[in-house]
């Protein structure tokens, strides 16, 4: 039963607390897509993305009225598109792209992921042509994003895509050049990724995923703020408590919303991601979080011990409230989308040392970070390797959406708007990696009964 204090509660978060559902995504299987012609295979993706997705957005739109409750972005993640072009033999998987993006446009998505490959163990046929076509798919698309997964606890890390993602990422940044390397705004690189993770870049529909899902993603970071700010000098038990309380309101609507979807649109309900995801606006920043625990900037001693707190206290609170939990779930620490982040980067609170620490204990990884245009490849790739190995080695996911800045050096930013927002480019180790990247190979995975 909810009583009036808890409605009224829950519209002061929407109004004062910048609350939303950021994200509702549907994931579509193209398996049964594929098709030695590629013309063919095209004609049956877009017919099937048109059919299953077209009145998402319209749905969502009337559940926004009905509840009154904003959300932010309708999205659509599609099968691994290298296991779906695999019969095809064409080189040049970039017309596959492309219609991707024609279908995203049709049914009115902001994104739509999935032109993906999962190459941690090796590379298939399909595997070695979407990665060479990910540059030039992601010039030319407007609404495609792309994910390769690279690592995981079970396999290692193959470094000989770790290698070649270094490359991927600088051609990309050069083909984007005339819009500050946007391209790899909109590709991920991970470890251990998920296979229902509504948020993109990183968004695809996994091979053990049903024919079709909803998925919803939370956010609220301004609540928890709002919530901290109410016991201030209280002691830390007081503080994971009051997260945990208003975790489980925050996931308790998005819990409410992804029910609702599912049943208009006549699809299984998947899974509700915990995640505080930032944006640039004022008030929506999980640094702030941070910041209110007792930090003067976000990046000073005690950050990583104060964000391990905030994720578990997120991820306790927020399972109370749904059924099925899944995701990335956790906090979100993207330089270019938090206000917060942007301001303790400016101030030289925080650093790429930091972020990688940081990593250690929450979701994602390195991400949206800008580095010095002139950042070689190699150097790249040992980011990649380094953050990869925090995922494989402690059983999480972990991922690098990292962008080269064409033609900027560290005190330039570059400015994508929207959610994207602005990145300082920052400060990266002049020594070089290129012999250990130049090694190729596997890295072994990890064996955990000596885990200590």
């Amino acid at each position: 039963m909810i009583n009036p204090y808890e409605i009224m509660e829950t519209i002061r978060m929407l109004e004062e607390e910048k609350l939303d559902i950021r994200t509702i995504t549907m994931g579509i299987s193209l398996r049964d897509c594929s098709h030695s012609d590629g013309k063919i295979a095209r004609e049956k993706i877009y017919d099937k993305i048109s059919r299953y997705a077209g009145n998402l957005v319209q749905v969502a739109k009337d559940i926004e009225l009905k509840y009154d409750i904003p959300i932010i972005n309708k999205r659509v993640s599609v099968t691994p598109m290298s296991m779906v072009v695999e019969a095809s033999n064409e080189e040049n998987l970039v017309p596959y792209a492309e219609t991707l993006d024609r279908a995203a446009k049709e049914v009115g998505v902001d994104f739509i992921g999935g032109f993906s490959a999962l190459v941690h163990k090796g590379y298939t046929k399909g595997d070695r042509r979407l990665i060479s076509s990910l540059p030039e798919a992601l010039a030319v698309t407007e609404r495609v994003c792309a994910s390769v997964n690279v690592g995981t606890t079970k396999s290692g890390i193959n470094m000989d895509a770790v290698a070649e993602m270094g490359k991927v990422i600088k051609k990309a940044a050069e083909l984007t050049a005339d819009r500050d390397g946007l391209g790899c705004a909109k590709l991920v690189v991970f470890a251990n990724v998920p296979e229902d993770n509504p948020f993109m870049a990183g968004a695809f529909h996994g091979v053990g995923e049903p024919e079709s899902v909803i998925n919803v993603g939370i956010s609220g970071p301004g609540t928890v703020k709002a919530a901290l700010e109410g016991i201030k000098g209280e002691p830390f038990d007081q503080v994971a408590e009051t997260i945990k309380k208003t975790a489980f309101k925050i996931t308790r609507m998005g819990q409410l919303v992804a029910r609702e979807a599912s049943d208009r649109l006549g699809v299984p309900f998947g899974i509700v991601d915990l995640s505080l995801a930032p944006t640039p606006a004022v008030g929506d920043s999980v640094a702030r979080i941070l910041e209110e625990m007792g930090l003067e900037y976000c990046g000073a001693p005690g950050t990583t011990a104060a964000l391990a707190l905030l994720n578990d206290a997120v991820k306790k609170g927020g399972v109370m409230a749904s059924s099925h939990v899944g995701g990335l779930s956790g906090a979100f620490i993207p330089v270019s989308e938090d206000a917060g982040m942007i301001e303790a980067v400016e101030k030289g609170a925080l650093n790429l040392e930091k972020l990688e620490a940081m990593t250690c204990v929450c979701s994602v990884g390195l991400d949206m970070i800008a580095i010095p245009g002139d950042t070689t490849a190699e150097t790249i790739s040992a980011i990649i390797a380094d953050e990869m190995a925090i995922g494989v080695i402690n059983n999480k996911t972990t991922a690098v959406r990292i962008i080269p800045a064409p033609d900027k050096k560290v005190g330039d930013s570059v400015e994508y708007g929207g959610l994207l927002g602005r990145a300082p480019v920052m400060k990266i180790s002049k020594y070089s990696s290129k012999d250990f990247i130049n090694r190729g190979g596997r890295i072994p995975a990890p064996i955990h009964s000596l885990r200590n």
